[in-house]
């Protein structure tokens, strides 16, 4: 088996990447994704009125928490030491949907992607099980990353 897939060595054995010959540089990644959500469970969630209490706060806390523990959930990722982590909502009234745009930082030799991913799909999942009570077919859709700066690759936009 050839070299050439980062997480494989000669032999097609899994690996972690060696990232010790790279630099260190500040690295930023923002993901979002929406949460789609009916019209009755839309209004209980703007009204502070599910069953299981504050669901936004919750949420925000869980995909915070999600994004410093990335490492111990995906095999090949690197622990990172996470400088920022947030995770900020949109109330879509129209759509009665919540955007998720979760925000990730270092300085360091490897990127957040993956701890940004993580964080919003995790945000996406606490929504999810603080609603499912009152509605059972909840949406998580559009998860992606949408801005990465840092590192060799330098910057990417995707509006």
């Amino acid at each position: 088996m050839s070299d050439r897939f980062s997480h494989m060595d000669a032999d097609g054995n899994a690996r972690m990447v060696d990232v010790s010959a790279k630099d260190n540089t500040k690295r930023t990644a923002i993901v979002r994704c929406r949460v789609l959500l009916n019209s009755n469970t839309f209004d209980l969630l703007v009204r502070d009125a599910l069953p299981k209490g504050d669901v936004l706060t919750t949420a925000k806390i869980a995909g915070i928490m999600a994004a410093k523990q990335t490492h111990a959930l995906i095999p090949m990722c690197h622990p990172l030491p996470v400088s920022y982590a947030d995770v900020r909502f949109e109330v879509d009234e129209a759509g009665h949907a919540v955007g998720i745009e979760a925000e990730v930082r270092t300085t360091g030799k490897t990127g957040v992607e993956m701890e940004a991913l993580v964080a919003a799909q995790i945000a996406a999942a606490t929504i999810y099980d603080m609603c499912k009570a009152v509605q059972k077919d909840i949406e998580i859709t559009d998860c992606r990353l949408i801005y990465k700066s840092g590192g060799k690759s330098g910057e990417f936009r995707n509006d």
